[in-house]
């Protein structure tokens, strides 16, 4: 008798939890956080020249010619105008004989600056966009006067709150221009400076024909003491050193 006891007892139990509608415990399943907006943007570059002639620095090696034109901190969709004040600014231009397939990298340009060895190079566009966004308020990279010129604007977005009451950063309503028309609030908002300066930059990887897109460099000095810049591009296709037009 013991023994029978002992072989429905597990049965028993079962039925026990069948009853009472108890279910087993699915294993927990962590979720991915979903990308921000930013991380959808896509480097489509800039509109390339009909030829590296058009540039006010060239160069050319066996199977490319590259156009450069030096911005100083400006960077534009053509109808806008963005400032980074911690950056210098180069248009690059690649030009492959015969329409030929291209690889583009960024990381195949450096800057050097008044001759020095050691120099500079391009700063990813996603690093440059959020430090537009969230300007430091205790570096030059902070709140900079903002100048509307017809449709070209100069300066950087308006701070955001990095925190709920972040006192560096002021809000207030957008006063609208007298002559703005109400129908045009429906339209499209222009492109942000964030969001340039990612789609402007130039396209990596293969690319076939013309190719062209800003390279955004560090810097903090100022302007004036700058006597010369050369553009070094070195990639498994040859190199080159392009003497930069100062503004």
């Amino acid at each position: 008798m013991p023994y029978r006891a002992a072989l429905l007892l597990p049965a028993m139990a079962g039925m026990l939890a069948a009853q009472t509608g108890q279910r087993p415990i699915p294993p927990t399943t962590t979720q991915t956080p979903l990308p921000s907006a930013q991380a959808y943007l896509s480097r489509t570059g800039t509109t390339p020249k009909p030829s590296a002639q058009e540039y006010p620095a060239r160069a050319k090696i066996e199977k490319l010619s590259i156009g450069a034109e030096y911005l100083v901190h400006s960077f534009s969709s053509g109808s806008q105008m963005f400032i980074a004040k911690d950056y210098l600014v180069v248009e690059v231009a690649l030009f492959p004989a015969n329409g030929q397939s291209l690889p583009v990298s960024a990381g195949h340009f450096s800057l050097q600056i008044n001759g020095r060895k050691q120099a500079l190079s391009p700063q990813a566009p996603e690093i440059v966009a959020n430090a537009l966004k969230y300007p430091d308020p205790h570096t030059s990279s902070g709140l900079h006067p903002t100048a509307q010129l017809g449709p070209i604007v100069l300066g950087q977005p308006k701070p955001v709150e990095r925190f709920p009451g972040d006192p560096d950063a002021r809000s207030g309503p957008t006063p609208r221009r007298p002559d703005e028309d109400p129908k045009d609030l429906d339209k499209e908002p222009p492109i942000t400076a964030e969001e340039l300066v990612v789609q402007a930059a130039l396209p990596e990887g293969e690319h076939r024909g013309p190719t062209s897109g800003f390279l955004y460099f560090p810097y903090r000095g100022r302007i004036n003491r700058i006597r010369s810049l050369e553009l070094v591009f070195s990639s498994p296709d040859g190199s080159a050193i392009l003497p930069l037009p100062l503004l």
